[in-house]
C-alpha cells in the first residue's frame, strides 16, 4: 500500500477547513497544512486535528503550493484547497488506489457550490483537476492565479470517479471581489509574458466568454445563478484585457 501526504494551503478558511481536513483524514498518512498567517480561527481549527502546520507568508498560488509540496513526507500527494473537500465516492476510490496504484497520477471532477447551489454547467463542471500524483512526476505550474499540475512528459494519468466539492462563493459580492483581485494578478502575469491587448479585445473576449459559457456550456440550465456566473465570467475576461491595456499605457492597476 502506498502512503499519501495530503497537502493543503490556507488563508482565512475557518468556515471550510474542518470539512476539508475531515475529508482526507481517513485516507492520508500525513496531513500538511501551510497557512499564510490567517487572521481568523483557521490555525486554531487546524491544531484541533492531527496535522503538520507550517506558517508561511504567501508566495503566490503556484509558489506556495510548490513550497508545501516540497515539505511533504510521502512519495504520493493529494492536494486540495482549504475551501474544498472530497466526496464519499472519491474518498472510497482513492483508498482503492492506495492498494493498487497504477501510473503516475489521477484526476477527478470538481463540483462547485455557488451561494448554496451546486453548479453543473456554466463552464464550471466537470472542471477536471489532477490532484493525486506521484511526487517526483509533477509540480505546480501555470500562470497565477490559475495553478495546474504539470506532469513529466510521458506520465500516465487516469480518471477517478467522484468529485472534489468546492465551496467557492457564499455571495455574489465575494465572487465579484475575487474576480477583481484575480484579474489584476492574471493581467500582470500575462503582461510579463508579452501578452498585449487592444481597444476592442476586452469587449470581444467578454462577449465570447459569455456566449461560450451560457450557451455552449449550458449555463442557461443552472438557472438564475447560471446567468450570474456566466456574466461574471464574461466580466473577468473583459477586466483581464482591460487591465493589460492599462499596463500598456503605463498606469498602475490595483
Amino acid at each position: 500500500m502506498v502512503k499519501i501526504s495530503a497537502v493543503i494551503i490556507t488563508f482565512n478558511e475557518e468556515n471550510n477547513i474542518a470539512r476539508c481536513i475531515s475529508s482526507v483524514k481517513g485516507l492520508a498518512d500525513e496531513i500538511l497544512v501551510v497557512d499564510s498567517f490567517s487572521t481568523d480561527k483557521t490555525v486554531e481549527i487546524c491544531k484541533s486535528f492531527n496535522v503538520r502546520l507550517i506558517e508561511q507568508e504567501f508566495l503566490g498560488y503556484i509558489e506556495q503550493k510548490n513550497f508545501a509540496l516540497d515539505l511533504a513526507t510521502h512519495e504520493y500527494i493529494i492536494s486540495i484547497d482549504g475551501d474544498e473537500a472530497l466526496d464519499e465516492e472519491l474518498q472510497s476510490n482513492i483508498l482503492k488506489v492506495k492498494e493498487n496504484w497504477v501510473g503516475e497520477g489521477y484526476f477527478f471532477n470538481r463540483c462547485t457550490n455557488y451561494c448554496g447551489q451546486w453548479i453543473k454547467h456554466s463552464g464550471w463542471y466537470p472542471d477536471q483537476k489532477l490532484r493525486l500524483w506521484k511526487k517526483d512526476s509533477g509540480r505546480w505550474s501555470g500562470a497565477n492565479p490559475h495553478d495546474i499540475i504539470k506532469m513529466k512528459e510521458g506520465s500516465s494519468v487516469s480518471h477517478l470517479k467522484g468529485d472534489i466539492l468546492h465551496y467557492s462563493y457564499p455571495s455574489i459580492s465575494s465572487h465579484v471581489n475575487q474576480t477583481n483581485n484575480f484579474t489584476t494578478i492574471a493581467a500582470k502575469e500575462a503582461y510579463a509574458r508579452g501578452v498585449r491587448s487592444s481597444f476592442l479585445k476586452p469587449t470581444s473576449r467578454g462577449v465570447l466568454k459569455f456566449f461560450r459559457d451560457y450557451f455552449l456550456k449550458l449555463g442557461i440550465l443552472d438557472g438564475r445563478y447560471g446567468l450570474i456566473i456566466c456574466s461574471i465570467n464574461a466580466l473577468s475576461a473583459f477586466l483581464k484585457y482591460a487591465k493589460i491595456k492599462e499596463l500598456q499605457n503605463d498606469r498602475a492597476i490595483e
